[in-house]
C-alpha cells in the first residue's frame, strides 16, 4: 500500500519555498538588534545542535482544511455532487465533512484498526468505509433535504484487510480487494454477498470495474492480472509472470480506458503494460520509469485532438498518465506507444486524477513532497501548485466537478483548493 510504503520518508528541511511568509507560520521572533526572543523554559542550543524546523516556513494557498483525524489521513473521496467528503485515517475513524466550510458532518465509527479505503456509491446515497481489520461500513443518507445527515446501514465481512474500496459506476455494488488473495462483491441495501472471487496468489492491490460496468479488473502483489465477468466465479482471462511479456513483480496500480477495452498496470519494478480486454493479451510496454522504481498511480486522460476522427486508433486508445516513486508522472500516447511530456516532482508521485469534460485535459497529481500540483495534459505545462501540508500526500480526490481537489495527509489534515 502506498501509504504503508512511504510513512517512512524524510523530507529535507529547507525544501519548501522560502519566500513565502504567512504571519501564521513564523516559527522565531527576531528583535530589531537581532536578538532572539528566548521562552523563559527556553534550553539554549548547545553548539552544533539544531533545533527542527527553525529554518522551515509553510506557504498554504488552500481553502478550506478538516484537521479532525488524529493521525495520518490514509484515505479521501468526494461526494458525486455535493460538496462533501468522507476521510479515513490512522485513527481508526472516518469522517463526511463539508469541504467548503471544514465542517465535521458525521463521524464514522465501528473500526478497530486504520480506516484506508472511502467511497460513495454513484449516486451519492451510500459511503462505504474499509479498514484494516478487514471490516466494510456502509452508512446512508436520512432524508432528501440535503446530505448533513446520515445513518449507519450494515457492516459487511469477509476480507481479512481491505485493501481498495470500488462502487459499480451505476448500480448500489460494491467491489473490495483484500490482503488474503481475495475479491468481494456485495449487493446493497441488502449487504448479500454475489461473489467472491479466487484466483489472485498475492494480495489484491488494485482493482475496478469497466467504465461499462460489465466486466471487473483486480491485479495482485505477485504479479498477476484477472478479467472477471461478475456473474461468473471463474475468471474470462488470466494474466501471469509466467509471461515474460507481462513480468512487472508486484502489480501496484491499474487504470481502465473509458471505452472499457483496455487496462493500463503499472508494478513495483517500474515497468508499465498496456492489456488488451477485448484480446485477453498484452498490446504494449512503456518504459520510462527508473528501474525499481514502483508505479504507484496511473490515469487515462481523454484529449480531443483536433481533426481526428472517432474511429481512429488514437482516439479509442487514449492518453495514460503513470506517477512513480521517482518523482515522474509520465503521459503516454497509445496509438504510438510513446511519451509525450514527463512532470517532474521533488519526490514520489502518490495519485493521479483527470478533470471530466470541459476540463479533460488538466490532471492533478499528489506527491511524498507535499504538494499536488494540476497539469495541461496536452503539453505537460504546469498549471497551478496546490500547497499547504507538512508532510507527505496520501491521497486525494477532486469535488465538484473537477472545481475543487480534496486532499488527504500523512500530516492528519485534508485540504481543499481550487484545481485552477
Amino acid at each position: 500500500m502506498a501509504s504503508e510504503r512511504i510513512e517512512d520518508e524524510h523530507l529535507e528541511e529547507g525544501e519548501e519555498n522560502d519566500e513565502f511568509i504567512d504571519p501564521n507560520d513564523v516559527l522565531i521572533e527576531v528583535a530589531e538588534d537581532g536578538e532572539m526572543f528566548m521562552d523563559e523554559d527556553e534550553d539554549i542550543p548547545v553548539d552544533g545542535e539544531e533545533h527542527p524546523d527553525e529554518s522551515i516556513v509553510y506557504e498554504d494557498n488552500s481553502t478550506q482544511h478538516f484537521p479532525n483525524h488524529k493521525g495520518s489521513v490514509f484515505a479521501v473521496s468526494t461526494h458525486p455532487s455535493a460538496p462533501i467528503a468522507a476521510s479515513g485515517g490512522e485513527d481508526d475513524l472516518g469522517y463526511i465533512w463539508d469541504f467548503t466550510t471544514g465542517d465535521e458532518l458525521v463521524k464514522l465509527t465501528g473500526h478497530s484498526d486504520s480506516v484506508t479505503s472511502t467511497a460513495f456509491s454513484a449516486d451519492g446515497e451510500l459511503v462505504a468505509t474499509g479498514g484494516m481489520d478487514g471490516k466494510v461500513r456502509i452508512w446512508r443518507r436520512v432524508g432528501k433535504d440535503d446530505w448533513r445527515t446520515w445513518e449507519f446501514l450494515t457492516e459487511l465481512t469477509g476480507p481479512d484487510e481491505v485493501m481498495w474500496l470500488r462502487w459499480h459506476p451505476k448500480g448500489n455494488v460494491l467491489l473490495a480487494g483484500s490482503n488474503d488473495t481475495t475479491v468481494w462483491l456485495w449487493q446493497l441495501p441488502s449487504g448479500n454477498t454475489m461473489q467472491v472471487f479466487a484466483g489472485h496468489m498475492g494480495p489484491v492491490t488494485c482493482g475496478d470495474f469497466t467504465p461499462d460496468g460489465k466486466r471487473i479488473v483486480t491485479a495482485d502483489g505477485e504479479g498477476t492480472l484477472i478479467y472477471w465477468d461478475p456473474r461468473s466465479p471463474a475468471p474470462v482471462f488470466k494474466l501471469s509472470p509466467s509471461d515474460a511479456r507481462f513480468a512487472l513483480d508486484g502489480i501496484t496500480s491499474l487504470a481502465i480506458n473509458p471505452s472499457s477495452t483496455l487496462a493500463v498496470v503499472g508494478g513495483t519494478s517500474g515497468g508499465v503494460r498496456v492489456v488488451s480486454l477485448s484480446k485477453g493479451d498484452v498490446v504494449g510496454a512503456l518504459a520510462g520509469h527508473s528501474e525499481g522504481e514502483s508505479v504507484e498511480a496511473v490515469d487515462f486522460v481523454e484529449l480531443a485532438t483536433p481533426g481526428l476522427l472517432s474511429g481512429t486508433a488514437a482516439a479509442s486508445s487514449g492518453v495514460v498518465v503513470t506517477g512513480a516513486t521517482d518523482g515522474k508522472a509520465h503521459i503516454w500516447d497509445l496509438s504510438t506507444m510513446r511519451l509525450r511530456a514527463t512532470l517532474e516532482h521533488g519526490d514520489a508521485v502518490t495519485s493521479l486524477h483527470h478533470l471530466p469534460p470541459p476540463k479533460a485535459h488538466l490532471i492533478v497529481s499528489a506527491s511524498v513532497d507535499n504538494v499536488l500540483r494540476t497539469w495541461d495534459a496536452r503539453t505537460g505545462t504546469l498549471v497551478r501548485e496546490h500547497k499547504g501540508h507538512h508532510g507527505p500526500i496520501l491521497g486525494a480526490a477532486l469535488g465538484l466537478g473537477g472545481d475543487v481537489v480534496v486532499s488527504a495527509g500523512d500530516d492528519g489534515v485534508c485540504l481543499v483548493w481550487p484545481t485552477e
